[in-house]
């Protein structure tokens, strides 16, 4: 198992949505110091029912972020991925079963949890259609593509595949 050491500072977190993405920046986040950033918080309008932003809008401030010395940076976005990437210390990608991270955006969108990392700034509700579409529909070909991409980056890329494997990880890391 990977020390947290070696993930450096600038940890990219990436994988299918509701899979721990922004609860593993939030923690990491607080154990190491280093700013966390969500970028569903950055491609949406806040005190929406997550209507999103120009591409333009994302990519900006995206690289915006890539300009800083640490950071952590939870979300897939493709349109900036391979730059992200490239600059990332480590890549995390949360590969879970997606059936189980549809049950836990279902969860989630009953708890509405306003406190929850991540969470976008003055959305009224979780639960958006489109978004449980994209989990059982999109990201499974999303996958595909991602596998190629990490290709590039084996030796700084870990990727955990199911909630054991992660809890082993945040315990090895004293994140819990």
């Amino acid at each position: 198992m990977i020390n947290l050491e070696k993930l450096g500072k600038r940890i990219s977190i990436i994988g299918c949505s509701c899979s721990g993405k922004s609860t593993l920046a939030k923690k990491l986040s607080d154990k190491l110091i280093i700013p966390a950033h969500y970028l569903d918080q950055l491609a949406h309008y806040p005190n929406t029912n997550w209507q999103r932003s120009s591409d333009q809008a994302l990519i900006a401030a995206h690289n915006d972020i890539l300009k800083q010395d640490q950071w952590i940076i939870d979300g897939n976005y493709s349109i900036c991925m391979p730059e992200r990437l490239a600059a990332a210390t480590a890549v995390v990608w949360l590969d879970m079963n997606v059936l189980s991270s549809a049950v836990r955006y279902l969860t989630r969108s009953i708890q509405n949890d306003p406190q929850r990392a991540g969470r976008l700034s003055g959305a009224k509700s979780e639960f958006n259609f489109f978004l449980l579409k994209h989990i059982l529909i999109t990201y499974p070909k999303n996958r595909i593509k991602y596998q190629h991409l990490l290709k590039a980056y084996d030796g700084k890329s870990l990727c955990i595949t199911n909630m054991a494997s992660l809890t082993r990880h945040l315990k090895h890391w004293n994140l819990q």
